[in-house]
């Protein structure tokens, strides 16, 4: 009679020993393969969770840098670019430039679309006296802005002045009692205001702005400004060198001086932005590492004494299948089976066990993980290559179990085990 034969014969004998071997493999392959995939699903729901909160955080990242940029506006341009024969202490005491340049220099700028500057604006500036008011003012000639990034994005900082019109500063309106539609008188022009400023506490409390083109004709200055405003873009530290550097490029004929305080302003608050998503990211990133390794904890210390007194429970039933067959085991001595084939006869029987067990249990362990944590990635976790480690590992493991009773089993003489009652 085969071994085989044997086996299952014996199996049919003794149900209860071999369901109870295969019940105690299955626990120990459930708990083993439920780990296994339960740290997998985490890891893979982890990184589609990572992927969709980073790509969130960036689009946060982003709305904060506008709404930043738009907080910033306030600031105003921070970047004036002069005739390089301006002297710098006649620009400060006097509040505007006497020295010029052509007005085609802005044009010129603009239209290289320099990275490191946006919103350039060409401006006529001239401390005057106001003969219809008796008064100094200064007035400002401007046009609209161009953005040398993307027009269609970059809103102007300073809004375009139609001709004809006049926006007031805070102490102008305010002595003269102005209001907008009001009609004023400006070197024998008539201009109607346009807008009112606010207080703000500079130099603007005096500024008469009016179109660039108007203001050159009332100055005779055709063609001429003497200042060009620009907004820096969020370089590095080193930003006005490389300001300079590329003005410089373009119009070699002229200087650039960076107001500190809105520059500084302007490039903190952006550099925040960065630094609250980068830090949110990483703070989501730690919690899911610190969760991760609480779960690698706690199966550490769970499934090893699982899978132990479980193994012990395989142990225990393989050694009372053999103390319970002493007699048989004495019989097939006496027709001659060898101990060899005594001890392949368990073995085998305990090999079995553990290929069923390791089935079933790789099975109920990875519907329980789907279960409990049922989500994406779990076609990813039911694959053949973990199956195949459970099943390499779980029935040299139940024969493991069952050496040392199958060894005994081998050994006994025919006659003392014919003797047991």
């Amino acid at each position: 009679m085969s071994i085989w034969r044997l086996v299952f014969r014996e199996i049919l004998y003794r149900k209860t020993n071999f369901i109870l071997g295969v019940f105690a493999v299955t626990v120990a392959a459930a708990c083993v393969t439920a780990a296994i995939c339960f740290l997998q699903r985490h890891d893979v729901r982890t990184e589609e969770r990572a992927a969709r909160q980073e790509a969130e955080l960036h689009e946060k990242m982003a709305a904060m840098e506008d709404a930043y940029r738009k907080i910033t506006k306030g600031l105003g341009f921070n970047v004036l670019v002069l005739p390089k024969e301006q002297n710098l202490s006649d620009l400060y005491a006097e509040d505007f430039a006497s020295k010029e340049m052509p007005e085609s220099y802005a044009d010129k700028l603009g239209q290289a679309k320099l990275a490191s500057i946006n919103h350039i604006l060409p401006l006529l500036q001239q401390k005057l006296k106001w003969p219809e008011q008796q008064r100094t003012v200064l007035l400002v000639g401007t046009r609209g802005e161009m953005a040398t990034l993307d027009k269609n994005t970059k809103s102007a900082l300073l809004k375009l002045v139609p001709a004809g019109s006049v926006v007031l500063g805070y102490e102008l309106h305010r002595s003269l009692k102005l209001s907008v539609g009001d009609t004023i008188t400006l070197l024998g022009r008539e201009f109607k205001v346009a807008r009112l400023h606010a207080e703000r506490g500079s130099k603007d409390d005096i500024t008469l702005w009016i179109n660039l083109a108007e203001a050159q004709k009332l100055l005779g200055k055709e063609g001429r400004i003497n200042a060009i405003l620009a907004l820096e873009c969020n370089c590095a530290s080193d930003r006005l060198a490389r300001i300079r550097a590329d003005i410089a490029a373009v119009l070699p004929e002229t200087q650039v001086i960076e107001f500190g305080s809105q520059a500084l302003a302007r490039a903190e608050v952006r550099s925040r932005a960065a630094s609250e998503a980068r830090a949110a990211i990483q703070r989501e990133r730690s919690a899911r590492l610190q969760e991760r390794e609480a779960r690698e904890q706690l199966f550490a210390i769970l499934v090893p004494l699982i899978v132990i007194a479980c193994a012990t429970w395989a142990g225990l039933l393989a050694w009372g299948n053999v103390r319970s067959r002493v007699r048989e085991i004495g019989m097939l001595r006496a027709l001659g089976v060898g101990g060899r084939r005594i001890q392949a006869l368990m073995l085998c029987r305990a090999g079995l066990i553990g290929i069923l067990g390791a089935t079933a249990g790789h099975l109920i362990g990875w519907l329980g993980s789907w279960g409990f944590d049922a989500g994406s990635g779990t076609r990813l976790l039911f694959n053949a290559g973990l199956l195949g480690m459970v099943l390499g590992i779980t029935p040299p493991f139940s024969a493991l179990m069952s050496w040392v009773p199958a060894m005994l089993a081998a050994q006994q003489d025919p006659a003392e085990a014919l003797r047991e009652r």
